[in-house]
């Protein structure tokens, strides 16, 4: 998947199925995508618990691509740690940037395939946590995964 933002305009290029809350224009989608944007996972937070997470843009500055992705940690105390995680994570690849689409938390159970994601982070603000929830599908597709902006 890759969010693709010029001169306002909100694209969303998506290469497989993606349930989303707002309509898409077809015209929007595409199959190709940045070399470096595809190696990089649309979903990575820890197997068990409860913390902080972040709903950041991956941009490929030499094709102007954008790629969503969902990162969150435990080892996290502050959202900014997952910031500056994942800074670190991309930075082999020398044309890309992350951009912060904001934060939350989510609550993860593997015994009973549940993820919960809510809340918000003082410093970046409150993610869009249904597409997070739509990027969590991806990987986990048997879970029940539900969102509220309620909490902290």
């Amino acid at each position: 998947m890759i969010l693709k933002v010029s001169k306002c305009i909100f694209q969303l290029y998506v290469n497989r199925p993606l349930q989303l809350s707002v309509p898409i224009n077809s015209q929007w989608f595409s199959t190709k995508m940045s070399k470096y944007l595809s190696e990089v996972p649309e979903v990575d937070i820890d197997g068990k618990g409860v913390f902080k997470y972040m709903l950041l843009n991956i941009h490929d500055k030499a094709t102007d691509d954008y790629k969503p992705v969902v990162r969150g940690y435990l080892s996290a105390a502050w959202h900014d740690d997952v910031f500056e995680q994942t800074k670190e994570q991309v930075k082999k690849y020398s044309d890309l940037e992350v951009k912060s689409l904001g934060g939350g938390r989510i609550q993860h159970d593997p015994e009973i395939k549940s993820i919960r994601v809510y809340g918000y982070s003082q410093g970046y603000g409150q993610a869009d946590h249904s597409l997070a929830v739509d990027l969590l599908k991806t990987k986990y597709p048997d879970y029940d995964i539900t969102w509220t902006n309620d909490g902290y």
